[in-house]
């Protein structure tokens, strides 16, 4: 929650240095917004590497069918949750006004640095490169390689926490004072308060909904099982992390009898691979920026599959780090959707203004999902 405090207080502190900013000032932020945006970028492609190859190596570790109908139903649950956000998200906000609310760009004025530190690689190829090193890890069983990945995405946690996520409400602030310079930012500010709770009512009814066939398949009252999570739920709204949670999830998922060995896998492999409410907000705030965002086009809800089946992929493992899902998925969304920076840094402040709350669907969600195997394991039984 420290987090948004200071998210909100740097677009308050952008918005008001933009309002009463000389050129010196304005000309000052922006060169702040271009260093530590041109930092963010270099990194997505690294983000993307070694959360991507790390969790592709770990899951290969296990065996069995438990293992491949846990990451079948993870990654389904994930991208029915997308599909259901867009399809709501494509008609509610454009009903709100939010494409005639009359946003600029803004002007792209220079900084005082030409500063550009290119990535190591494009996004495509990092992704291919995950690919290859996480699958290659899997099949080989190699050690060596896998302390390798495994010591480089601490490195990139330890980079995300320590460097990009301090560094963003700066970032943010000179996003929102070059808007407020150029007069473009108050048709943009509504737009968090629609998606923010828009997003969260769709977190409630998909939750509703997994616990829904969940209960059916394992004979139990859904929302039962759901008050036996409460306490995941509030655990994850403070921590923002769904690797932080698992212990309060494990106890949580006990509660609804399910079998210690079922949650004891189940728990801690789907809050790496389980991304239902991050991808519900992703989904939706990425809709509201392509609605209101100048240069950008809602490709359809036909275009926006192939964009929801990649993001179940490139978000594995990045729950852990607060902020972490957003990050991997800034790939995507200046790939497949054309985001450009002013457009990424308004995705990054709308979905870590609800990041807690996409948390905290997702670690309930893993819940339902322990019992939903619960339950398909007793039929298996039969």
């Amino acid at each position: 929650m420290k987090l948004i405090a200071r998210l909100v207080l740097g677009i308050a502190a952008g918005i008001g240095i933009g309002l009463v900013a000389n050129q010196f000032v304005a000309t000052l932020m922006v060169t702040i917004k271009d260093i530590i945006g041109s930092f963010i970028f270099f990194m997505v492609p690294l983000i993307i590497v070694f959360f991507i190859a790390a969790g592709i190596a770990s899951i290969g570790k296990g065996g069995g069918k438990l293992l491949g109908s846990t990451v079948l139903v993870s990654y389904v649950s994930t991208i029915l949750a997308g599909l259901f956000a867009v399809t709501v998200a494509m008609f509610v906000i454009p009903s709100l006004g939010i494409a005639d609310a009359g946003a600029d760009a803004p002007s792209e004025m220079a900084g005082f640095l030409d500063l550009t530190v290119e990535p190591v690689f494009d996004v495509l190829t990092a992704l291919i490169l995950a690919f290859v090193l996480g699958i290659g890890i899997a099949a080989t069983g190699s050690t060596k390689l896998h302390g390798i990945i495994d010591e480089g995405q601490n490195i990139v946690e330890l980079v995300i926490r320590r460097a990009i996520i301090p560094l963003l409400p700066f970032y943010i602030a000179g996003v929102f004072a070059e808007m407020s310079y150029d007069g473009t930012v108050f048709a943009t500010l509504g737009v968090f308060g629609i998606v923010f709770f828009l997003a969260i009512a769709m977190h409630l009814i998909w939750l509703v909904v997994q616990y829904t066939i969940a209960g059916a398949v394992n004979r139990n009252n859904p929302f039962s099982l759901l008050k036996s999570m409460l306490s995941a739920y509030v655990t994850a709204l403070g921590t923002m992390s769904s690797a932080a949670t698992i212990p309060v999830t494990v106890e949580a998922v006990k509660k609804n009898n399910i079998r210690d060995s079922i949650t004891n896998f189940v728990v801690p492999l789907c809050a790496n691979i389980h991304l239902s409410g991050s991808t519900i907000t992703i989904v939706t705030a990425a809709t509201a920026v392509m609605h209101l965002y100048p240069g950008l086009e809602f490709p359809g809800f036909v275009g926006m599959i192939p964009v929801i089946l990649m993001l179940g992929i490139i978000m594995v493992s990045a729950p852990g780090v607060p902020g972490g899902a957003v990050m991997a998925a800034t790939g995507i969304l200046t790939s497949m959707l054309g985001f450009d920076e002013g457009a990424v840094a308004l995705m990054i402040a709308l979905y870590l203004a609800q990041d807690s709350f996409g948390t905290a669907t997702n670690v309930t969600g893993d819940g339902a999902i322990a019992v939903l195997m619960n339950g398909l394991q007793k039929k298996d039984a039969i």
